[in-house]
């Protein structure tokens, strides 16, 4: 088992404005209306591909605070073959691995699935939303962040 680096509250207390910012960029997407629900699908899958502990715990743990299914929390990381997903939650899942592994392009195909499903604007906020996961997930598993107990969801946010 690996150690912590640093925790989550050294980044909030040692570089109070980076946490700031970082913060402000994750709930832009949810301040302008996406659904939460489809916004902690997201982060759970950039986690999930990321292999950032802190952050799949954490936003487990809020998806399950905001009623998502147990079955789609569960069936994520398998969304291709689980009926469970809405055409729209596919495409924002698609997106999400898209732009999470940047090595393998953003195809055309992808871009068509996911403008069809969201509106300029509500897929910008989306891009957002992967792009503020996925810098959490950058400090999250370069840090080795201790996951939250199930206690603690209310008191961090990524």
């Amino acid at each position: 088992m690996s150690h912590a680096r640093s925790e989550y509250t050294d980044f909030q207390s040692l570089t109070p404005d980076a946490f700031s910012a970082v913060r402000a960029l994750g709930g832009i997407a949810a301040n302008a209306g996406l659904d939460k629900q489809l916004l902690e699908l997201i982060k759970i899958r950039a986690s999930q591909i990321n292999g950032c502990v802190f952050c799949l715990q954490y936003h487990i743990l809020q998806s399950e605070s905001l009623g998502l299914p147990v079955d789609k929390i569960n069936l994520v990381a398998v969304w291709r073959e689980a009926p469970q997903f809405s055409s729209r939650e596919r495409a924002a899942l698609a997106w999400t691995e898209a732009l999470t592994v940047l090595s393998n392009g953003v195809s055309d195909e992808v871009f068509a699935q996911a403008s069809a499903e969201f509106s300029e604007t509500e897929l910008l906020y989306l891009t957002s939303a992967i792009a503020s996961i996925n810098t959490w997930n950058r400090f999250g598993a370069a840090y080795r962040w201790t996951p939250p107990a199930r206690k603690t969801v209310g008191a961090a946010a990524s």
